[in-house]
């Protein structure tokens, strides 16, 4: 995955092959809560991850209009409800109102609120996978309380991207778009995970669920890529995090 690692225009690509694409579309925001968004480009038509909020979504829509019109795009994948993930959705409908949303059904009850209630949507937990036009395949795994009940991630066959949301976000002014030293991220990770993540059960858990994937990058919706040699370093991670209810709650362990 060649990002160049001080990367801050967007759009970046980060991987091609036989037509699938994937690109880094921003955005640039002076604060630690730096939202990643992405774009899986398929063919002639593309699929938004975590789109973001209001205040970038002029940014976003731009850099991806270098790669796609929003004419040309098939869905939004929004990995839980939070509005830094899919308050610009909004906006998005507005121009395409054809978009399908991949969501959760936890996450689908409280879309509405943003404004938009008629849109055409896909349960991720009914139908887990998704084929492209290419025949690629995506992956939708659950997360849950990392750190919504109704949280997921993405698994992009071709690239092996997984597209994690809120697991493995940092909060980091100091940003670079590919992490240079998992040992020294694992600071601005614990800033993010002890505080929001719910429990060691929680992190266990999920690892379980995604570590036969094979895994060639970790792109969360903030702080920096994680590179396919940080992978294990990763899992391991969130094997031992202490989080949420462990530190609130110590002697209740199991």
């Amino acid at each position: 995955m060649e990002t160049g690692a001080s990367a801050r225009e967007a759009p970046v690509l980060l991987f091609e092959r036989d037509g699938h694409a994937v690109y880094w579309l921003g955005a640039q925001q002076p604060t630690a809560f730096r939202c990643n968004a992405y774009l899986i480009k398929d063919g002639d038509t593309g699929v938004l991850v975590d789109p973001g909020g209001r205040t970038v979504f002029a940014a976003v829509r731009e850099a991806c209009e270098k790669v796609l019109p929003a004419a040309a795009l098939s869905g939004m994948i929004l990995c839980h409800q939070d509005p830094d993930v899919c308050a610009s959705m909004t906006d998005w409908l507005d121009l395409n109102a054809s978009l399908t949303v991949f969501t959760s059904p936890r996450t689908h009850v409280l879309l509405p609120y943003y404004g938009c209630s008629d849109y055409h949507w896909h349960d991720v937990e009914a139908q887990p996978e998704l084929s492209l036009a290419s025949g690629a395949k995506l992956r939708f795994v659950p997360a849950p309380f990392l750190h919504f009940p109704g949280a997921f991630v993405t698994f992009d066959e071709p690239s092996g991207f997984l597209f994690s949301g809120d697991v493995w976000a940092a909060l980091d002014f100091d940003w670079q778009l590919q992490v240079r030293s998992f040992e020294q991220h694992v600071p601005q990770m614990d800033l993010f995970h002890t505080e929001y993540m719910a429990s060691n059960v929680a992190a266990r858990g999920f690892v379980r669920c995604i570590e036969h994937l094979p895994i060639s990058a970790i792109l969360p919706q903030h702080g920096g890529i994680l590179a396919r040699e940080m992978v294990p370093e990763a899992l391991n991670y969130l094997r031992n995090l202490r989080c949420g209810l462990d530190i609130i709650y110590p002697d209740l362990e199991p």
